[in-house]
């Protein structure tokens, strides 16, 4: 909060600002994800992707990230478009850049929904899916090279 005010303050251009929000756990068992009422009737019910979130206003600049993951790596993605009321939507970093007017989106293993000990003492590098983490990372990386390349406008 205290930097995205300060980077409005001085008129930093932030074209995008990604919140890394976990990306270590994956799972393909069914049931091994959940989520806030209702999301459960479109997205998958196996812990096996990545996901980018957006609010409405922003769904393009989602779109295009995802995309550019896309074109990059074939490591499952899911995106949503939403309410920031909607649990979990807006429970990291790129809220307050939200408030201070910056595009900004949250790339998520979708944390609390799938991984039971987050933000717990049992929250250990053993319980990290080293492969996928490399998989994800690899990815995102090179969407990102992407989107510096052509930018995201």
């Amino acid at each position: 909060m205290v930097y995205a005010e300060a980077a409005r303050r001085r008129g930093d251009d932030i074209r995008l600002m990604a919140s890394i929000e976990t990306i270590g756990c994956y799972s393909d068992e069914p049931g091994s994800q959940s989520y806030p009422p209702l999301f459960n009737l479109f997205y998958p019910d196996h812990a096996d992707f990545v996901g980018i979130v957006s609010n409405f206003r922003l769904r393009a600049a989602m779109k295009r990230l995802a995309a550019a993951f896309h074109a990059n790596s074939d490591f499952p993605v899911e995106t949503a478009a939403t309410f920031a009321f909607v649990p979990g939507v807006s429970w990291s970093d790129h809220r307050s850049f939200w408030r201070q007017g910056y595009r900004a989106v949250m790339i998520t293993d979708t944390a609390l929904y799938r991984y039971r000990h987050y933000h717990a003492p049992t929250d250990t590098p053993d319980k990290l899916a080293y492969p996928e983490l490399t998989r994800v990372t690899s990815g995102l990386y090179a969407a990102f090279l992407k989107l510096a390349r052509e930018g995201v406008d």
